[in-house]
């Protein structure tokens, strides 16, 4: 049934807030729930007798989350979950009953449940159309591809693969096949990233010459990637590609640009067993549940959605989401510098750094005519409680609520020309995690061939865009092994980085209005 929140045009006007890491900020700019004419674009209602698209999730750690409850909630009308696939089963039991509970019943939705190895019989059985890729970054490659192969379309969280083989393998996938993919780059839609870009296409500063993007991660977001599977580069390519692909991927979107030659220097100088000796920091818990008050520990039963997706799924398979940040074996960097070159002359300066006291971004943009600011504070500070630990609910604690004075959680976007004063360009609320990006991107995925208009900013992403993204991070992690430059063409992709001849949109649905199916750049012929 279709929510009585669609208007006569298809513009839904209330939104669910959805998933979002707990140990991510989520600023102000992040909780509206109502959209803005200004970020989301005007969609046709579904017709009557259009079925419901059929959708399977491969991997149902946390970041699942946002799109078991956009297809249980808000896009129920137009997709339906029918298939869940992970290797452990209580992790599914914790989404199925999730499901069940939005059907409006107190039971389990009980959906067909199967194992990594059963991907293709999924397919076939349960007659998937599309696949939700959410599972470990080093398995997409192989998820998507087998994905492709059995006949399915695919949405995959980024990073789109870890290296340049699984690069390889997705591009020749989508060439065999013709199937569609779909990346979901969740900041392009951020109303401040989406603004940034109008004004840099706008032509106001002029010729972009170069782009300095510097990216904060504070010790309650930033210390998650150690605790996780994240913290060994096999499995997520470290954070040069598993979180700045969401970076590299702005800056090319910015600049409507492509990346050439790329040098990086990065270290593990803060997390790890060697630097926590160096500081003297003595015996660490194994890991974070029942570790007590330490600002580094994340007790998994704080949360209830962690507790279950995690803790009580341990006996499965051995997995840990709550590792201590300090321990051996880490493999990834917590300090990243990269330089990087652009076809049209432009180059980007960006550095990452995962230890910060506050989490943001702030991104310079030099042109012949002026130069644009975008800074943004997503959480001015941490906060502890009265016993010296982290509160995954901050606004939980005394005094919470009160305005940081110096570092208030805010966007601010200012442009000045030359020989003129700089003005600030006003940033529109946006919907949902992600800087207000979240539940936008969700209505491309789930409504995309019922858009009345092509978004002009050009922000739905495909598997050309996925391969942009990544290449920067693979380049930048060639770059430490080899401590030289390194030319992206000389990785061999598989693919033409600047090819749009490779590119199509995925046709309009049967009994879509004429006029309603939106033109896509970049789509192709357990987290």
């Amino acid at each position: 049934m279709r929510k009585e929140a669609l208007k006569a045009k298809g513009i839904m006007t209330e939104y669910r807030l959805v998933d979002q890491n707990p140990t991510a900020p989520l600023p102000a700019s992040s909780t509206s729930t109502t959209a803005n004419p200004q970020v989301v674009g005007e969609f046709a209602p579904p017709p009557a007798d259009q079925p419901r698209r059929r959708y399977a999730v491969a991997g149902t750690g946390h970041r699942a989350g946002m799109y078991v409850a956009a297809l249980t909630g808000e896009h129920a009308d137009v997709g339906e979950i029918v298939a869940w696939l992970d290797p452990n089963p209580a992790r599914i039991d914790y989404y199925d009953n999730e499901a069940g509970r939005a059907g409006g019943g107190d039971a389990p939705a009980r959906l067909p449940r199967y194992t990594p190895d059963r991907l293709e019989r999924m397919i076939a059985e349960q007659r998937v159309e599309t696949v939700i890729v959410t599972s470990v970054d080093r398995t997409h490659a192989d998820v998507v591809d087998r994905s492709l192969r059995a006949g399915a379309d695919v949405v995959v969280e980024k990073p789109l693969t870890t290296d340049a083989e699984g690069c390889r393998r997705i591009v020749r996938a989508v060439a065999d096949t013709g199937n569609d993919l779909i990346m979901t780059f969740n900041y392009r839609y951020a109303p401040r990233n989406s603004t940034l870009r109008q004004v840099i296409a706008s032509g106001v500063i002029g010729e972009i010459t170069s782009v300095h993007f510097e990216w904060v991660l504070d010790t309650m977001h930033g210390a998650d990637y150690f605790r996780r599977w994240h913290r060994e580069k096999h499995n997520s390519g470290g954070l040069l590609v598993h979180k700045a692909s969401h970076h590299f991927d702005l800056v090319n979107w910015w600049l409507d640009d492509i990346p050439e030659r790329v040098y990086a220097s990065a270290g593990l100088r803060f997390y790890g067993d060697a630097n926590a000796a160096a500081r003297g920091m003595g015996p660490r818990p194994e890991r974070g549940t029942g570790a007590g008050a330490d600002p580094f520990a994340l007790d998994l039963r704080d949360d209830p959605r962690l507790e279950a997706l995690y803790l009580q799924a341990e006996h499965h398979d051995g997995y840990r989401r709550d590792q201590d940040p300090f321990a051996p074996g880490i493999t990834i960097e917590d300090n990243m510098s990269v330089l990087v070159d652009y076809r049209r002359g432009a180059t980007l300066t960006y550095s990452l750094n995962a230890h910060s006291p506050w989490e943001g971004y702030r991104v310079s943009v030099n042109g012949t005519q002026g130069r644009a600011e975008l800074s943004v504070v997503e959480r001015g500070h941490i906060q502890l409680d009265d016993d010296g630990g982290v509160d995954l609910d901050p606004s939980a604690l005394p005094g919470a609520s009160a305005v940081d004075q110096v570092r208030p959680v805010e966007d601010r976007l200012v442009v000045q020309k030359h020989w003129n004063r700089a003005e600030d360009v006003a940033i529109p609320d946006g919907v949902g995690g992600h800087g207000g990006g979240d539940a936008i991107l969700l209505k491309d995925i789930f409504r995309r061939d019922l858009r009345l208009h092509t978004d002009p900013l050009g922000r739905a992403a495909g598997y050309l865009d996925g391969v942009r993204a990544v290449a920067v991070g693979i380049a930048a992690n060639e770059s430490l092994r080899t401590a030289q430059p390194v030319s992206i063409t000389d990785l061999q992709l598989g693919v033409c980085l600047e090819d749009r001849t490779a590119e199509h949109s995925r046709p309009a649905r049967e009994g879509v209005p004429p006029g309603a199916a939106v033109s896509q750049r970049d789509t192709p012929s357990h987290q």
